[in-house]
């Protein structure tokens, strides 16, 4: 199997799968026919029809996905988990060894992120189906968020609380740590409308500019953001695609709302 879509470490791609639009029976049994064993164990678990496609839908496109930069089949990929449980790709290959990825799924939409020698983190969320409440941020927002949060318009409030949010999923993601990275310990500041910068408490042991952010909105119910270490040159390109696991890909239009410098 060639490679579809050779990728450098100049480059991060990303996948959109609007999942919900997986009806036809003969295409779920496809990608079904993707998953190892314990995955086709797991998929049955989920009581909800929908978290039973979304499950489908989401180990079938990494799979697939991953077969476009590296020659193995969809089926060959092995995942090893870290100390915290994120996965990381396990075959034994000089083109997926290189590979970093990280997925993110919320109701109605399903986004990966793929790179080369280059570690990222990925968050996706529904703005409409997931309502706030001021209580999460005083719990865990740093102090300067929950403060800067206070002053949005009520009509801005839940929309900017998922700015802050997604861009905090996003670089704990990448981080490759999970929750044991202090949400209140580190924090984002939006100088404008169109700009974002990270500060990191000292004792998380990281720098802040070890890192890049983009935000975008790909439907009026979602926000994604991402969060990719940086490396040596330029600013890398970011291409968006909507895709059908085995069917179709095609490019996504999509507008920037926020990076940092």
């Amino acid at each position: 199997m060639t490679p579809h879509h050779p990728l450098t470490s100049e480059h991060i791609d990303i996948w959109l799968v609007f999942y919900q639009t997986i009806t036809a029976p003969e295409l779920q049994a496809a990608l079904l026919e993707l998953l190892n064993d314990a995955e086709r164990q797991q998929q049955i678990r989920f009581y909800r029809p929908d978290d039973r496609l979304r499950y489908l839908a989401t180990r079938a496109l990494v799979r697939t996905t991953l077969s476009r930069y590296a020659p193995l089949a969809p089926a060959d990929w092995t995942f090893i988990p870290n100390e915290y449980g994120r996965p990381a790709i396990g075959n034994d290959h000089v083109e997926a060894r290189s590979l970093n990825f990280n997925v993110s799924h919320t109701r109605g939409l399903i986004a990966l992120a793929v790179a080369r020698d280059r570690v990222l983190g990925v968050d996706v969320e529904n703005l409409v189906t997931r309502q706030v409440s001021g209580d999460i941020a005083e719990h865990y927002f740093a102090p300067a968020e929950v403060a800067e949060l206070a002053t949005v318009p009520e009509e801005r409030h839940q929309a900017r609380f998922f700015e802050y949010w997604t861009f905090k999923e996003a670089y704990i993601k990448a981080r490759g740590m999970g929750l044991s990275i202090p949400l209140d310990r580190f924090g984002f500041h939006f100088a404008d409308e169109r700009s974002v910068s990270l500060a990191v408490d000292a004792e998380l042991g990281d720098d802040a500019a070890r890192w890049r952010f983009w935000q975008f909105q790909p439907t009026p119910d979602h926000l994604l953001a991402l969060c990719a270490e940086r490396l040596d040159g330029a600013v890398p390109l970011v291409t968006v695609r909507s895709v059908m696991p085995t069917v179709s890909d095609t490019p996504f239009a999509w507008t920037l709302l926020k990076r940092s410098s």
